[in-house]
């Protein structure tokens, strides 16, 4: 068996991996890291494989994988709502991280996806779903309210209705308890005297 082949046997059944996984995968038969790098390189330049980020690589042709390369991570904000069934219009994958990375649009197999940085104290609410053949980490409905509220997304008037009808309010409130002051105050604001 080769090593491409090997690689492949490997890592096919991952929805992601990163330049380390394939280092520490060859380190017991002593691959070099120039070989390494060029059957890497070769098998981008074919299109067999491609790369999510800096350092994350993946075999799969499915937007729903770019997200392991800013792992921990979730789903969230509008893409969760639509991977949840509550927001019927098409969105692009939403990664939310608490990693130090660049925030914004980035692009992979020529579709935009959006990454967004989140605070360690915000990092919850989520559970999870299986998507594309994986199972993806999605944020629920109540935190991706407050995701909204928190990246100061619009919320339109039919996106809140649709979000009130998946919400439970004994979750959103235990959220909100975590959540710092100024977004307690803005989340109660945006759905009214309802909470307290």
């Amino acid at each position: 068996m080769t090593l491409t082949s090997e690689l492949r046997k490997r890592f096919m059944a991952e929805p992601a991996f990163s330049s380390r996984d394939i280092s520490t995968f060859f380190s017991r038969r002593r691959v070099s890291a120039q070989y390494r790098n060029l059957m890497v390189h070769k098998m981008l330049a074919s299109g067999e494989l491609s790369r999510i980020g800096r350092g994350a690589y993946t075999f799969h042709q499915d937007a729903q994988v770019v997200g392991f390369a800013f792992q921990p991570f979730y789903y969230g904000l509008q893409d969760a709502l639509s991977l949840r069934g509550i927001w019927e219009q098409e969105t692009v994958p939403v990664v939310v991280t608490p990693r130090r990375v660049r925030a914004g649009a980035r692009r992979f197999l020529g579709s935009n996806y959006i990454v967004r940085r989140i605070s360690r104290k915000m990092f919850f609410g989520y559970e999870m779903l299986k998507r594309g053949g994986f199972w993806v980490p999605v944020s629920d409905a109540e935190k991706a309210f407050l995701d909204m509220l928190y990246f100061r997304q619009p919320l339109p008037p039919a996106l809140a209705r649709a979000m009130r009808k998946g919400m439970r309010p004994e979750v959103l409130k235990e959220y909100l308890a975590r959540s710092p002051l100024w977004l307690r105050a803005r989340a109660k604001k945006a759905l009214g005297k309802g909470i307290k």
